[in-house]
């Protein structure tokens, strides 16, 4: 049995932003006390170095030749007390003839001598256990060269420099830790809101899809709510469109079943087969009408559908539009309706920007209209204009039209006119679902007078691609 692993909770954003912030000081100051502590060791070296060889000089200027001839320390115990006293370090010293043997002072280990180009030479030895700071001097006496050794312990110096990197690096370090607690408190209230708002999505009840309150702060959080808000509108919309769509089929397709219903007892009822062929007749007129307007349902669905989400592309438009008239052509033909195109051929470089499905929709709702209501005569135009950048995309017929102060109301969804009332064969929703598809791609539908006056010409207005 497998048991899966506890998912690892993502760190937080507050601790992020912080460290974030706080690594890149943190790493600048220990960078600055390194810099720091050298600066101040190498002053400091100097100050001690250049005492050390005052020092050095000082017993230096002392060693000179004696009435006999011979070169000594012309220094009186007291005298090299007092020049050599020091509070705090042990001093040490010793005078060393030209070959090396002892003159005056402590037998100090070896130390380098000065280069030739120079009169002095500092360096790092142990006396005693001890480690000290030696400078070799180079001191000429009768014309031969003498050397005076000088030494100090370092405890000083060290204290020196511990003393001003910790009264340096310190204030620096609490500045760094007050920095870190302000920029805790600041992210924590910038990011206030966007627990808040996580707070309001976490306790909404599912079916609230109302915009939620937006608190002022900063520019990234209210682009979060208002995305958030954004995908409230589109699943609102697409809820709407849900439940319109079941109201608009239990509300329209109740009549025609209910008819298909009672015309199927009645046939069962009258065993004669006159009256039985006559229902099975009505019947399958209730079920085109039924099966038409489930189509025209779907219509608007996708129409909703399509304004939340609707990817057009480059499509070729006199193909199309010559499938879809071909698609309707046995129709035409049992009614007797003289179905052609125009301006296919002219058109094979017409490319717009649009939905395949919803040139098809307005194509077959338009086509559908006019077979039912048009005259014996139905044309598909196609025409460009390069110049203005458009094209026209119209489907024209010879029938009794439609009242110019009708025309805007039977764009309204279940608006029949006088032709659709008497046959009964509509919902009202042919021009409705066209205006609709023309709004989605940018156009919009028009509703015309044909030629002389005479029938209806649907068109709408499309920027070529």
């Amino acid at each position: 049995m497998n048991i899966a692993a506890p998912r690892k909770s993502a760190p937080s954003l507050r601790i992020r932003m912080l460290r974030h912030v706080m690594l890149p000081l943190a790493l600048t100051w220990l960078a600055g006390t390194v810099a720091t502590l050298s600066v101040v060791s190498h002053f400091t070296e100097q100050a001690f170095d250049r005492a050390l060889l005052d020092d050095a000089y000082s017993i230096a200027s002392h060693v000179s030749p004696n009435p006999d001839g011979g070169v000594a320390l012309q220094l009186t115990h007291s005298e090299l007390t007092a020049a050599l006293f020091d509070q705090a370090e042990a001093v040490h010293f010793a005078v060393l003839r030209p070959d090396g043997s002892l003159l005056a002072g402590d037998a100090l280990p070896p130390v380098p001598e000065p280069k030739p180009d120079m009169d002095s030479r500092y360096s790092n030895i142990v006396y005693q256990g001890l480690p000290v700071r030696a400078v070799s001097l180079r001191h000429e006496v009768q014309g031969e060269v003498y050397h005076v050794v000088m030494a100090h312990t370092t405890y000083v110096r060290a204290a020196l420099v511990q003393r001003m990197l910790l009264f340096g690096a310190l204030p620096l370090l609490l500045l760094l830790a007050l920095l870190a607690f302000w920029l805790w408190r600041g992210i924590e209230r910038d990011l206030a809101p966007l627990a808040r708002l996580q707070d309001t999505l976490a306790h909404r009840d599912a079916n609230d899809l109302t915009p939620v309150v937006i608190s002022p702060s900063t520019r990234e959080i209210e682009q979060v709510g208002l995305a958030v808000n954004d995908l409230f509108d589109r699943l609102a919309r697409s809820v709407r469109s849900q439940r319109e769509f079941a109201g608009n089929v239990a509300h329209e397709l109740r009549t025609p079943l209910a008819r298909i219903r009672a015309l199927a007892d009645y046939g069962q009822a009258h065993p004669d087969a006159s009256v039985s062929q006559q229902q099975l007749q009505q019947i399958a007129t209730s079920a085109e009408r039924a099966g038409r307007l489930v189509n025209q349902l779907l219509d608007l669905a996708v129409a909703n559908e399509a304004e939340v989400a609707l990817q057009k592309e480059r499509l070729a438009l006199a193909p199309l539009v010559g499938h879809v008239v071909m698609r309707h052509l046995d129709k035409a033909d049992a009614r007797g309706i003289d179905l052609g195109a125009r301006g296919l051929d002219d058109g094979e470089d017409i490319h717009v920007w649009a939905d395949t499905s919803l040139i098809e929709g307005i194509l077959d709702n338009l086509i559908d209209n006019a077979l039912r209501y048009g005259g014996p005569t139905l044309t598909v135009e196609l025409s460009s204009n390069p110049e203005a950048g458009t094209c026209v995309l119209a489907v024209v017929d010879d029938g009794p039209g439609i009242e110019a102060s009708a025309r805007r109301e039977l764009m309204r969804r279940w608006t029949q006119g006088p032709e659709g009332e008497s046959l009964r064969q509509g919902a009202g929703l042919g021009l409705s679902i066209v205006s609709r598809y023309a709004q989605l791609l940018g156009s919009e539908l028009q509703l015309d007078s044909a030629d002389h006056g005479r029938g209806l010409r649907a068109s709408l207005v499309l920027p070529l691609a």
